[in-house]
């Protein structure tokens, strides 16, 4: 089990702590509801520690990152990032990801805690013999901070005032080897933040202070839920590929500056034979009492099983259950009457729009 260099804060705190991804972790303080509703009207934070970090320099780092990644990193200034993926050979998500350009031939990565050692191991078999490019997983040095919400910047501005706060998916430096970027997984405005361990227990205390509401993974899975935004391992995983997860747009396939990168190949060859099945936003009818949605639930159209869910949660923003599925592409019209079969019994359900949230 990894702990994270705030752990001792989340215990003052009295956080529930669980397993995560081989972490231990908070998955909430006083509540989720409270905390995913803090995000959405206020400010909230989360310990966002077992997040990996690689840095990817040299000569030869931007032709190789292009090699591997599914949209053109070209795209990208110094100061710049975007969200991309990872693919297999076969076109299936090893990992989603978040790219920066922090110097001209210098990235810095931000992978998920569950993907850790397989994208270490996928990028490592992936290097160039020549010298041109450096991999450094740098992971363990780092304390991670997400600070989320409509007051994210007004907070951050009092944090570091002497910092210039990045523009969206842009990045900046922090004295000692530390970052800022302007991203995140709630919908919200909001800041990742890279620091040194002793770094993080500083600005998660003055967080607080400031009357941040600190947060915990329920309230970050209900909160990127709400958006539609895909979790790694559950809606996106290496048997499927970005286009049956609807990500398209994060797909250089038409881009004539960006011929080539793996997994393409089999996207291309999916995308003309058509899809047989696509990650489809689910909602309880109205009016519908239920158990929560979760993971691993059956949807059936009358008799036919048609898949399971893949994530789902009761969304606090919407008082309705929420859920997402792979599903026949025939069943996957917004509107569409659906069953989803909890502890036995079943219930309404139906294709929904993305994201199941709007402000």
């Amino acid at each position: 089990m990894k702990h994270s260099p705030l752990e001792l804060p989340h215990q003052e705190a009295n956080a529930r702590m669980i397993e995560f991804a081989g972490w231990l972790m908070p998955v909430q303080y006083k509540g989720i509801r409270e905390e995913h509703q803090a995000v959405r009207e206020k400010v909230g934070m989360f310990d966002i520690s077992h997040m990996g970090e690689i840095v990817v320099s040299g000569e030869g780092a931007a032709a190789w990152l292009e090699s591997l990644l599914t949209n053109r990193l070209s795209k990208c200034a110094v100061g710049q990032g975007q969200y991309t993926l990872l693919l297999n050979e076969a076109g299936g998500v090893i990992d989603d990801l978040l790219i920066y350009r922090i110097q001209e031939k210098e990235f810095f990565l931000v992978i998920n805690a569950g993907r850790h050692a397989e994208d270490v191991a996928w990028l490592q078999q992936q290097v160039p013999q020549d010298g041109t490019v450096h991999l450094e997983d740098k992971s363990d040095s780092f304390a991670a901070i997400a600070i989320q919400g409509p007051l994210a910047a007004e907070v951050l501005t009092k944090v570091f005032p002497m910092v210039p706060l990045p523009k969206r998916n842009g990045i900046v430096a922090l004295e000692n080897n530390g970052w800022i970027a302007r991203t995140g997984y709630t919908g919200e405005d909001g800041f990742e933040i890279f620091l040194s361990h002793a770094d993080g227990v500083i600005l998660w205390k003055n967080c607080i202070a400031a009357g941040v509401t600190p947060c915990g993974l329920g309230a970050r899975d209900t909160l990127r839920l709400d958006m539609g935004y895909p979790l790694n391992s559950a809606d996106l995983l290496p048997s499927r590929t970005p286009l049956e997860a609807g990500l398209e747009k994060f797909l250089s396939l038409d881009d004539p500056l960006k011929p080539y990168f793996i997994g393409r190949a089999a996207l291309e060859k999916q995308r003309e034979a058509q899809l047989a099945s696509r990650l489809t936003p689910l909602k309880l009818c109205k009016g519908v009492v239920a158990p929560p949605l979760r993971a691993h639930y059956s949807i059936y159209s009358g008799e036919q099983l048609l898949g399971e869910t893949t994530s789902g949660a009761l969304s606090p923003s919407l008082g309705e259950g929420i859920a997402m599925a792979y599903l026949p592409v025939a069943f996957t019209q917004p509107g569409t009457s659906l069953e989803v079969e909890i502890r036995g019994r079943r219930f309404p359900i139906e294709v929904a729009k993305l994201p199941f949230y709007k402000k």
